[in-house]
């Protein structure tokens, strides 16, 4: 006569592993939990004016199978109740080891990875992003949600041949990328870097900044100042002859890039002001800032 035990494991009562009975042990303990607890009557009381009727506490209703919790990501709530329709699995606690995000859902199917992985990628059709990816026994699928890009992704995890732990979560979002110094311009030709230089348009009111053309132009200041200078050149012509700047004036193409040492060739003095510089030229004066490349 044949065992009771063997009966049972016969039937598919029993678990094939112990192993696996500790994983769905730990899986299943939310759900199990939720069960319907059985009434509770308590008995009728009889007074001498009323007779009170038995009141039965209400049963709690276990979760409706495919619900997914209310602070769950939508577009992983949407494909969560499809692919567990297709995996025809429980939702379940989803692993701590797995590391998922609070969007996370997780589903228990009776079913195996290859089995499912035709099934889920043929009911997603299009919002499947390109094709399972393989790590060792998990696959991977990414996914989207009805008429958007792709912005979840489907885990089949395999417990053993005939169970499937299905994950469904939304892709981390990549780090955004560390916003990069804007580059710096490249500075004028002739132009010495570290050094303090001015635009001819910051002298206007002091100093009359006059083009020849060629790469010239002249300097002159009311009273009586003058200076002709050569852009990529230190030599420089004023009213009393030739001189030499300290260093050579340059151009942008635009404006003429003057050191701002070279402005005592004019006459014109040159004070700190805080931050800025007083350049004065005979009764003129103007605050500026100069200009280091």
């Amino acid at each position: 006569m044949r065992s009771t035990s063997a009966a049972a494991a016969r039937s598919g009562r029993l678990p094939r592993a112990a192993g696996t009975l500790t994983l769905l042990g730990a899986l299943l303990a939310p759900v199990a939990s939720a069960q319907t607890a059985p009434p509770q009557t308590v008995p009728a009381q009889t007074g001498p004016a009323q007779t009170t009727p038995a009141q039965t506490t209400p049963a709690q209703a276990a979760p409706a199978k495919g619900s997914v919790s209310a602070a769950t990501d939508r577009a992983v709530s949407a494909l969560a109740i499809e692919v567990s329709g297709v995996a025809k699995g429980r939702i379940v606690s989803c692993p701590a080891a797995l590391k998922l995000s609070v969007n996370a859902v997780c589903v228990y199917s009776q079913s195996a990875a290859g089995t499912l992985r035709p099934l889920v990628k043929g009911r997603l059709g299009a919002r499947a992003s390109g094709d399972w990816k393989s790590s060792g026994k998990s696959s991977v699928l990414l996914a989207a949600p009805a008429g958007g890009k792709a912005s979840a992704f489907v885990l089949l995890n395999p417990m053993s041949d005939t169970e499937t732990l299905v994950v469904v979560d939304t892709l981390k979002a990549a780090p955004a990328p560390a916003a990069s110094a804007a580059p710096k311009a490249t500075p004028p030709a002739g132009v010495v870097r570290g050094q303090p230089y001015v635009l001819g348009s910051d002298l206007v009111g002091v100093v009359k900044v006059t083009s020849l053309g060629g790469g010239k132009y002249r300097l002159s200041t009311d009273d009586d100042g003058l200076l002709t200078v050569t852009v990529g050149a230190k030599s420089a012509q004023a009213a009393g002859g030739a001189v030499e700047l300290p260093l050579a004036p340059a151009t942008d193409g635009r404006n003429l890039i003057f050191p701002l040492a070279g402005l005592r060739a004019l006459g014109c003095t040159v004070t700190p002001a805080g931050s800025n510089l007083t350049v004065a030229c005979g009764p003129d004066s103007v605050g500026l800032k100069p200009i280091v490349f």
